[in-house]
């Protein structure tokens, strides 16, 4: 199929109610809609083993980790996640290859019928573009018949699409206060979301979690019988060594003490490694063939672009997709540990919905040269209201129509010894990445 049928798929993907272009949609949460759906199509959800995962930060990282072991392991594997950073094609992979645009094109052409029948029966409400695409992603992973689906939730976890599965392993990244309209506004609200994906039975394998969410975490896996594994609890890490392309630390868990490397920074990745270890050490305890050497391999050799990912050199120009207070905390400890420089700029640009000013005050300490932009996105902030954030700081923050300006404008005034941070949101990254590979500039090396 020719680019035309993909563009016209995602054209009919994108028709219906889609949380992520536009936060405040018309969108019914429940999950009675895609069950129906995938009863209509066979149950695809069911087909192979399935690992699911929650949080707020970490949840990508932590599914690339996981999937990228199991496919070490010798296992064909699917991985779901979501939002995408360039192609809606990265949202469904096996074995670490996207699905090709000309088969998702036709997997819409086949399905476009089931989909729009189900629509006309008027009973549950009309499909949104997220349920697409996970029924998609099932139907997908069905087809070419992986052994395992490694699942990301698109939003909270109780109510999410993906939330119809069974998993054998449940994984909860670190939690935070981010889609409070949605999720609730206390942890113990966001953290019982999230818990949602626990089912009876499962293995669980947690991140650290403030108090509040622990106690949320204990009592759910206490009621539904399944078996809660904590990292800086059963599981703990000690980094050992860390450059500015890959760091490496020794994990002591359930399995033994192992050492590993991951090509991914900041410490938080560590944490999410240290999950994506246990999941992979409770699958092994369930029969999987999981090895401390196909772990090693796995985790090595994971790819999740646009987490302090370093784009170039001389200035150095890193990219982050923060886009709450806690993952702007991390990104500023994360930065002068990382690297080295005389001074940062900042290239701010958030979506209109994210604690905007809550963002600024975590930012703030690692500059006050600063540039605000926006994405293509419908969600994006508007620029005023980013300036007009910094300078009630006392910041004067230089505005920029869009990113690919921006970034111009931060490189211009970056001497070559300082460091230039895009960050705020994983749209503005997206178009980052793809203004220095169209202008020739993407190699980290130079």
């Amino acid at each position: 199929m020719s680019r035309p049928d993909y563009q016209a798929a995602i054209d009919y993907i994108l028709s219906f109610a889609d949380y992520e272009r536009a936060s405040r949609v018309a969108v019914i949460f429940d999950t009675s809609r895609i069950e129906a759906l995938l009863e209509r199509l066979g149950k695809p959800h069911l087909a192979a083993r399935s690992i699911h995962i929650a949080g707020t930060k970490g949840k990508g990282s932590t599914a690339a980790m996981i999937a990228s072991v199991l496919t070490a392991s010798g296992y064909k594997t699917g991985l779901y996640t979501s939002p995408h950073l360039h192609s809606f094609t990265e949202r469904i992979q096996i074995d670490g290859k996207p699905i090709q645009e000309s088969e998702l094109a036709a997997l819409i052409q086949k399905l476009r019928p089931d989909f729009d029948a189900f629509n006309q029966l008027g009973v549950y409400g009309e499909l949104t573009t997220f349920e697409i695409l996970t029924a998609l992603a099932f139907i997908r992973f069905r087809e070419k018949q992986v052994d395992y689906q490694v699942l990301e939730t698109g939003l909270g976890g109780r109510l999410d699409a993906t939330n119809v599965v069974q998993p054998q392993v449940c994984a909860i990244t670190s939690i935070s206060f981010d889609h409070t309209d949605v999720l609730g506004n206390t942890l113990t609200q966001i953290g019982t979301e999230k818990a949602g994906i626990i089912k009876p039975g499962c293995v669980v394998v947690s991140a650290p979690q403030h108090p509040e969410v622990r106690s949320v975490m204990s009592s759910v896996c206490h009621q539904r019988g399944a078996r809660l594994v904590e990292v800086g609890q059963d599981i703990v890490w000690r980094m050992t060594e860390h450059s500015d392309s890959s760091q490496s630390f020794r994990l002591n868990g359930p399995g033994g003490s192992c050492d590993f490397t991951i090509p991914l920074l900041g410490e938080h990745q560590l944490d999410n490694a240290a999950v994506a270890v246990g999941v992979a050490e409770a699958l092994a305890s369930l029969g999987a063939r999981i090895s401390a050497e196909s772990i090693a391999t796995g985790l090595s050799r994971v790819s999740w672009p646009g987490r302090l990912q370093v784009l170039r050199r001389c200035p150095l120009l890193v990219v982050d997709g923060a886009h709450n207070t806690d993952s702007a905390r991390k990104l500023v400890k994360a930065l002068p540990q990382y690297f080295r420089f005389d001074e940062v700029v900042l290239v701010v640009g958030t979506s209109r919905d994210k604690d905007i000013a809550g963002t600024v005050d975590e930012l703030l300490p690692i500059s006050r040269k600063v540039i605000v932009t926006r994405s293509r996105n419908p969600r994006a902030a508007d620029i005023s209201a980013l300036a007009t954030e910094f300078s009630k700081r006392g910041v004067k923050a230089k505005e920029a129509e869009t990113v690919e300006s921006a970034v111009a404008l931060a490189l211009t005034e970056a001497s070559p010894r300082d460091l230039v941070c895009v960050t705020g949101s994983l749209f503005v990254v997206a178009e980052t990445i793809e203004y220095h590979e169209a202008t020739g500039q993407h190699n980290p090396t130079g």
